[in-house]
């Protein structure tokens, strides 16, 4: 407890004069979220679809996709970001694929579940009155989902903001690589600003998105 003390206290105070140096890096996490959550939440469609047992009848395709999504859950965001980096180099752009992959698998479970949750008889008396499967999608399925699909993607922008602050540990660039080299160097009170700057824009971005979730459900 003693060395404890002795560490916590090198973080104070903290150099508030590094906050205009660390905005770009910051911006540069909160991209990789927005794009990374984005690209996921439009490649979940598919899959969600594909992975739920009320829609997809066709059962060597159900388990395939399953499969899928569940290798891909059994994968830590970390690792895939190790993998990324090795693959493409430091930067912003392993990041962003290492956020594709693991909101994918978050996303196209969540969403299939709610899909299997739906009630089937509306889609049932499109499938009588001659519907197509696009159209028993897009008028009887879509509008039951809407509300949920929302909410979960904006709680997996949530996660991603904060998994993005860890991959830049390994090199996917962001406020995570600069809070990693202040760390490395010693300038603790320089970390400790940047500590603090994250969290007030997790606080910010989850106040913002809870709103966003109540007005939609």
């Amino acid at each position: 407890f003693g060395k404890m003390y002795r560490v916590i206290e090198k973080f104070f105070p903290p150099n508030f004069s590094i906050l205009p140096a660390i905005m770009d890096p910051l911006f540069q996490t909160i991209q990789m979220a927005i794009i990374a959550t984005t690209i996921a939440a439009i490649i979940t469609v598919p899959l969600a679809l594909l992975s739920a047992q009320n829609v997809t009848t066709f059962k060597p395709i159900y388990v395939a996709t399953r499969t899928i999504l569940n290798f891909l859950r059994t994968i830590p965001d970390l690792v895939l970001a190790v993998i990324f980096v090795g693959l493409f180099g430091i930067g912003v752009f392993p990041g962003i694929l290492a956020l594709i992959v693991f909101s994918l698998g978050i996303l196209a479970k969540l969403i299939s579940e709610t899909i299997e949750s739906v009630d089937m008889n509306p889609l049932e008396a499109m499938r009588a009155s001659g519907a197509g499967t696009l159209q028993m999608i897009y008028y009887g399925l879509i509008p039951q989902v809407m509300p949920q699909y929302t909410s979960l993607v904006l709680y997996v922008f949530e996660i991603n903001i904060r998994a993005s602050v860890v991959l830049g540990y390994v090199g996917a660039g962001g406020i995570g690589l600069v809070l990693n080299q202040q760390i490395g160097f010693y300038n603790y009170p320089n970390a400790m600003a940047i500590i603090i700057m994250i969290f007030v824009v997790v606080l910010v971005i989850e106040y913002i998105s809870n709103k966003l979730r109540e007005a939609l459900i």
